[in-house]
């Protein structure tokens, strides 16, 4: 295959900083097909990359020229497209989360498999080299039984970045159907399951709309996870966090700590119990904010997952088994107990 073909469905924040920049770098792809309900951002996306404008995915899915496509639409569209790119013989890139339930997952990753296409979701926080640089450390059993962790991932909201601002979809629940928590709480469901290479399986949370006083959806939450050899933890998700963002991991092991995205210049500070600290300046983590665009890798993952016929790093099992963790902190919320997934 000399030339992929890429339709992206969805013509949104997601797309304009991450999707169709980097298929636009990648010089194994062409952006063939764009899509979006608003016709005007579609004809203007069509535009700017050299790409036929479509209104709806229907109609994209039709043209049997396209070979993969992006699903980069509000959340409760997530399946239902992707299935339906599956079934017309596309490989999909999905954007997180998933789904919007453990069944509809079940019927993408179904899709995938009957078809014989590739499913792959965008939890691009795996691809962050401090965070691989930390899987491989903890993997190594250099610092030893691993104790605890705290992770969070917060910033002021996406009213900040959304083409529709405050009338983003990303605060309707009909649309979105979680905020905080599936905008940025499963990126770190995802880290967790990948750093520690464990499921969690208990999960015990708060999930509260605090701050955004217009929107449907939570917009804090702090959940309790436990892991299947018994590490616990906390996770925060947050659109409140006004003065800056906060995407750190800190890891408290038996011979030392891991704090991942915790300094401005070393993206992995490892400080040892003997007093050693090793500071590794691996390079920021992917940003929106101006000056700071980098690849995130994911869709260079995907295109070399189709053009060499592998699999996909994040499957829609590894979608699944993050966005249950966010199902389970919404059961939690809702009865004040704590949720086994076991």
């Amino acid at each position: 295959m000399n030339e992929l073909k890429i339709g992206v469905i969805g013509c949104g924040s997601i797309a304009k900083h991450r999707h169709l920049p980097e298929y636009a770098a990648n010089t194994q792809i062409k952006i063939a097909a764009v899509c979006d309900i608003v016709k005007t951002r579609a004809d203007e996306t069509a535009v700017l990359y050299g790409a036929k404008s479509y209104e709806s995915y229907e109609e994209l899915l039709q043209n049997s020229e396209i070979d993969a496509v992006s699903v980069c639409t509000p959340n409760y569209l997530h399946a239902p497209i992707s299935i339906a790119a599956l079934k017309a013989g596309k490989h999909v890139l999905c954007e997180k989360p998933m789904a919007t339930s453990r069944a509809d997952a079940e019927e993408m990753i179904e899709a995938a498999r009957t078809c014989g296409k590739k499913l792959m979701i965008a939890h691009n926080q795996r691809f962050v080299p401090s965070h691989a640089k930390a899987r491989d450390i903890l993997a190594s059993g250099e610092i030893g039984k691993v104790y605890s962790f705290r992770t969070a991932f917060g910033h002021p909201g996406p009213e900040g970045w959304s083409v529709d601002g405050k009338d983003s979809w990303f605060f309707e629940k009909e649309k979105a159907f979680i905020g905080a928590m599936g905008d940025l709480g499963v990126h770190k469901t995802d880290l967790i399951r990948y750093l520690l290479n464990e499921e969690i399986v208990e999960v015990g949370s708060f999930v509260e709309t605090s701050a955004k006083e217009f929107a449907t959806v939570d917009d804090n939450a702090v959940c309790i996870l436990k892991s299947e050899s018994g590490i616990i933890g906390t996770l925060a998700a947050s659109w409140a966090y006004t003065a800056s963002e906060d995407n750190s991991t800190i890891i408290y092991g038996e011979k030392a700590i891991l704090r991942l995205e915790d300094d401005p210049v070393n993206s992995l500070v490892v400080q040892y119990q003997t007093g050693e600290v090793v500071k590794y300046e691996l390079g920021g983590i992917q940003t929106n904010d101006s000056g700071g665009q980098s690849s995130s890798r994911v869709i260079d993952k995907f295109v070399d997952s189709i053009v060499t016929d592998k699999d996909v790093p994040v499957s829609g099992m590894e979608g699944m088994s993050s966005l249950q963790v966010v199902l389970a902190a919404l059961e939690s919320n809702e009865t004040k107990k704590i949720v086994n997934l076991r």
